[in-house]
């Protein structure tokens, strides 16, 4: 391994969390925030939902009352007049509804003169849930969905229907109280309604869209799943407020930033990255190969969300096959590392945030017994990288805005 190379990668990879951690993004939002003569009750879902709220009760002094629902092991100790709770991700479990139901009863009988302060960020969708078909059907759907190769819209247009919060309908059940809302985005572009399937925010899919999407990927659905596709949501919504907060694009200039202190020279591909995730690192390594030799210290940064089709039984994340995928392609150029990480700090279904790879990768893998074309092909990403020192351990970071791919060139 490149132990210079590695050194940057780390360097990169820190500096760009740091910068988009919830804490400050939180406090601005809350410039606006006015909460009515009532109780103020805070609710947050995602990954993210433990920093968001900590952050926000740090800066009202107080809340009335209040619930985080978080992926396991988010929760990183007490708030002050806040249950916190732990849930399944990517597939929702029986905590996720249990925290989601506690969210319900805690937003029943509120007047206009209450404020809820919903706190949202990406993996709500599974976190915050509460289903409208059972518990062990939803969860079959999520993995259907998950293995399909859908991406983040599919997913959330169909999840949406099969719910009681997502697609508006949280907001429903908080009204006549006012909703503050505060997203951090997870998905290209910023759709409000699609971040954890928007459950304060108008939906803008159609009951046609969700079936066709179902029929796309030819889903095994119960009749009550397929009858609820068939149902509308909410189209509009008098009693919320939304203010977006962090994104992929704050991610990417971040990584920019830190590459040219380090002296390279830094070149932002597209914060919209949305392909398949050994098509990404194959690319990216394609772009270094061009341009060994020219002299220059380049960084080439590709923010997004890449998908994975589940061809094998192994264990991985976008983050890891995206940067195995690109060994191949920089094998052998000196100076040359591709790396890619999930800005939560969790890719997959591992511990691990992503993976780097460098000149020395494919043979590092041969020598270990392995072969590329094999690893990727069941998907055992995680401990092929885990062999060469390849893993990216951040532990969870309290944010998620998408992830942020670099690919480097040291003359």
């Amino acid at each position: 391994m490149n132990q210079l190379l590695r050194k940057d990668a780390d360097a990169i990879v820190k500096a760009s969390l740091e910068a988009v951690l919830p804490d400050s993004a939180v406090a601005r939002a809350l410039d606006s925030f006015q909460p009515g003569s009532g109780r103020t009750l805070l609710v947050a879902a995602g990954k993210a939902a433990w920093q968001m709220a900590n952050a926000a009760v740090k800066v009202l002094g107080k809340v009335d009352a209040g619930i985080v629902v978080t992926k396991y092991d988010h929760v990183m100790g007490e708030i002050p007049g806040v249950s916190c709770c732990e849930a399944g991700h990517p597939v929702p479990d029986e905590n996720s509804f249990a925290a989601t139901a506690k969210a319900l009863e805690l937003v029943q009988g509120l007047t206009r003169e209450d404020t809820v302060l919903f706190l949202l960020s990406g993996g709500g969708s599974a976190l915050f849930e509460q289903p409208l078909v059972p518990g062990d059907v939803l969860q079959d759907i999520t993995r259907q969905l998950l293995a399909c190769g859908a991406d983040i819209v599919e997913m959330n247009t169909l999840r949406k229907r099969l719910s009681k919060v997502k697609g508006g309908k949280f907001a429903q059940a908080c009204a006549p109280a006012r909703v503050f809302s505060i997203v951090l985005s997870d998905i290209l572009g910023d759709p409000l309604d699609m971040i954890a399937s928007g459950p304060a925010y108008p939906d803008s899919s159609t009951c046609e869209e969700a079936l066709a999407i179902a029929r796309k990927y030819n889903l095994k659905l119960t009749d009550d799943a397929w009858k609820l596709l068939e149902k509308e949501t909410p189209k509009a919504l008098d009693n919320v407020t939304t203010q977006i907060t962090g994104s992929v694009r704050e991610l990417c200039a971040a990584a920019a930033a830190k590459c040219a202190e380090l002296g390279y020279d830094p070149i932002l591909l597209t914060d919209q990255l949305c392909c398949e995730a050994r098509d990404a690192g194959s690319f990216l390594g394609s772009i270094l190969r061009t341009h060994a030799g020219d002299g220059r210290k380049l960084a080439y940064i590709a923010g997004g969300e890449t998908i994975v089709h589940l061809t094998g039984k192994g264990l991985g994340g976008r983050n890891q096959e995206l940067a195995l995928a690109a060994a191949d392609a920089i094998d052998g150029i000196a100076g040359a590392c591709v790396f890619s990480v999930g800005s939560d700090g969790t890719d997959g279904p591992t511990d691990a945030a992503g993976g780097y790879v460098d000149e020395d990768s494919k043979s590092a893998l041969s020598q270990a017994g392995l072969t590329l074309s094999a690893v990727l092909a069941d998907n055992d990403a995680y401990h092929a990288l885990k062999k060469i020192d390849g893993l990216i351990m951040t532990g969870p970071t309290g944010t998620n805005v998408n992830d942020v791919a670099v690919a480097l060139l040291k003359a």
